[in-house]
């Protein structure tokens, strides 16, 4: 018997990480107004020594219940041999084996709690076999032919809008250019644009402040959250607005390409502004509150209502149209929805709370989003996330993942260049969010050059760029780890008195 038919996932380890941001107000918004960035980790082990790491996000509270359901999954791959999973064909096979659990999957089925913990254990499992083959994980799916592209994705319940065959004829026509794409991006780097300039608890003058450092890294595309108070809204918008638009700001900062601005109301600098509300609306009430934000000229409202409510969106972004806001005009074949020739129309996107292919499906067939926010642990893995990115390409919707959290960063500067290099074949309208929280805490974090966009991965033992210090899950992991034990509560405290945290 050969050496690699006896390797195996022997073991797994899960670990509740917790990480005290709502001291300092990062990642809050109107929804979520005190959030502790936290991560389910995993880590799979094998009897020869390999490893890989994976990740699930929450916001604190439940981040235990997560874990739990982490290790059920976990559970599933011990005794699993690497000669059967390293393989693309191998990765579509654990995709579904996992999937298809009769008593897991009774508890979603694939959504909730068992469906982002099933996220973990995937996204593991790529990362061991991307360290294995020495390649960064964006590397490892790119160089798949468009057959196992295919093999390693799902297409359960997703056939009445792409069929493996239809996916296969859009990944070969997109394998022309792939070689130029690969030297473009390694050259320029991949669009991203700031949410870290706009939470919900930080006052005006971080605000301010943040704004200019982000213009200084080069950004000329940023988020500011929405939906808690109309006024605290517009002044805050018209602030960003007064400093991204003023040409004195923005001096020295690289001049963004044309193309890239198309149909997003860009100000005189091409600066480009975003709002989010998190879910906190109804849908009429979606409508009157982003109408009374008109004049910040935004280019998309993300998640103005709950998040698997379809037909709801697409009242939204019907109803918005007339206003600037919310694309609904039919365009010319060839042009992508969302944009316009002749003006700037403003979009509707979602993407972080849609819980599955299924939902994207709809919110695609509903003509309910202009841009797909699909989140790199909402969604169970890489088999799901392409599944996404090939309905999307086929719909012409541009795919700009979710990244405000710990870890996601990390994750999704991966999705994107796979998008671009043999979904899309398109990056001029897409940017990736880019949050700069936390990153301390990992071997291989993301990075951003002088253009404000994000540099490739190209650490070929990196896999799927998770890997965190060892001192660092020693402190963070709760609630025995040294930081809660030893800091938490004198830091909480300050925060209290300098009124940031609300008890």
């Amino acid at each position: 018997m050969r050496k690699r038919d006896c390797v195996e996932i022997e073991s797994y380890l899960v670990e509740d990480l917790r990480f005290p941001t709502s001291l300092t107000g990062d990642g809050t918004d109107a929804m979520q107004k005190s959030c502790d960035y936290s991560a389910a980790y995993v880590t799979l082990k094998t009897n020869d020594g390999q490893v890989g790491y994976g990740l699930t996000f929450t916001i604190g509270r439940g981040n235990d219940i997560v874990c739990a359901a982490v290790s059920e999954v976990a559970s599933r791959l011990v005794g699993w041999k690497t000669a059967d999973l390293f393989s693309a064909a191998g990765m579509g096979k654990m995709w579904n084996f996992l999937l298809g659990d009769p008593q897991l999957r009774w508890i979603g089925p694939e959504k909730g709690v068992i469906h982002i913990a099933t996220a973990a254990v995937v996204n593991a499992a790529w990362d061991m076999w991307a360290r294995h083959e020495q390649k960064p994980l964006w590397q490892l799916v790119a160089e798949f032919s468009p057959e196992e592209f295919v093999a390693a994705t799902t297409f359960r319940y997703i056939t009445d809008m792409i069929t493996p065959a239809e996916a296969l004829e859009l990944l070969r026509e997109k394998e022309a250019g792939k070689a130029e794409r690969l030297a473009k991006l390694k050259s320029e780097g991949y669009p991203a644009y700031t949410t870290s300039v706009g939470w919900f608890g930080y006052p005006d003058e971080k605000v301010a402040r943040l704004t200019r450092e982000a213009i200084a890294q080069g950004f000329n595309h940023f988020k500011m959250k929405v939906g808690a108070d109309v006024k605290m809204d517009q002044r805050r918008l018209a602030l960003i607005r007064s400093i991204i638009d003023d040409p004195k700001e923005c001096a020295g900062r690289p001049t963004p390409s044309p193309e890239s601005l198309v149909g997003k109301n860009a100000g005189p600098t091409g600066s480009v502004l975003m709002i989010d509300s998190n879910q906190v609306w109804d849908v009429q009430e979606a409508v009157e509150y982003v109408k009374q934000l008109e004049d910040a000229k935004p280019w998309f409202i993300e998640e103005p209502t709950a998040p698997d409510d379809i037909l709801g969106h697409a009242s939204i972004r019907k109803q918005l149209k007339p206003h600037g806001i919310g694309v609904g005009k039919s365009l010319p074949v060839g042009i992508e929805r969302g944009v316009s020739a002749d003006e700037n129309q403003p979009a509707l996107a979602t993407g972080e709370h849609a819980h599955n292919r299924m939902c994207f499906k709809q919110l695609l067939a509903a003509e309910a989003i202009d841009v797909c926010q699909i989140d790199s642990c909402r969604l169970a893995g890489i088999n799901e996330i392409l599944a996404v990115l090939l309905m999307s390409a086929k719909m012409g919707v541009p795919v700009c993942p979710h990244a405000g959290g710990v870890g996601l960063t990390n994750y999704v500067v991966h999705l994107s260049i796979i998008d671009y290099l043999c979904v899309s074949g398109t990056k001029e309208r897409n940017v990736l969010e880019y949050v700069d929280h936390l990153h301390e805490h990992f071997t291989n974090p993301p990075t951003i050059n002088s253009r404000g966009y994000y540099n490739i991965p190209s650490d070929p033992t990196e896999g799927y760029s998770i890997g965190m210090f060892e001192e660092s899950k020693a402190a963070y992991v709760y609630p025995h780890g040294s930081y809660w034990v030893n800091d938490y509560q004198r830091e909480r405290a300050a925060a209290i008195k300098a009124g940031i945290y609300a008890v």
